[in-house]
């Protein structure tokens, strides 16, 4: 078994994580799946403040996003319908990432 770990930047913030398989290509493989870039800040007021978190709506649909912590804006990631292990962070048709804005009374 071989074992890489890969750390992500969100924010002020490092996420390590660490992915395993049988070989050297599994392995590989499996970083792919976190196929998503740093964020370096939130895409909506420029904070740092930013963590991740993870939420379950309706009892079903699974939800894992960037929140900055400052304005409560919210970058969520999506899967591909192929491979629902493989993630990304979602963006809009001109390339930027899709930040929104979440209302205060939402939460």
């Amino acid at each position: 078994m071989l074992q890489m770990m890969i750390t992500k930047r969100i924010g002020r913030r490092q996420f390590h994580f660490t992915v395993q398989g049988s070989n050297f290509h599994e392995t590989v493989a499996e970083y792919d799946r976190l196929s998503f870039t740093d964020v370096a800040a939130c895409g909506l007021c420029g904070s740092d403040n930013l963590d991740l978190t993870s939420r379950v709506a309706q009892d079903k649909f699974k939800y894992t996003s960037v929140r900055c912590l400052d304005c409560r804006a919210d970058l969520t990631f999506g899967k591909t319908q192929k491979d629902d292990q493989t993630v990304f962070l979602r963006r809009r048709e001109g390339g930027e990432l899709d930040w929104k804005a979440i209302d205060k009374a939402e939460r």
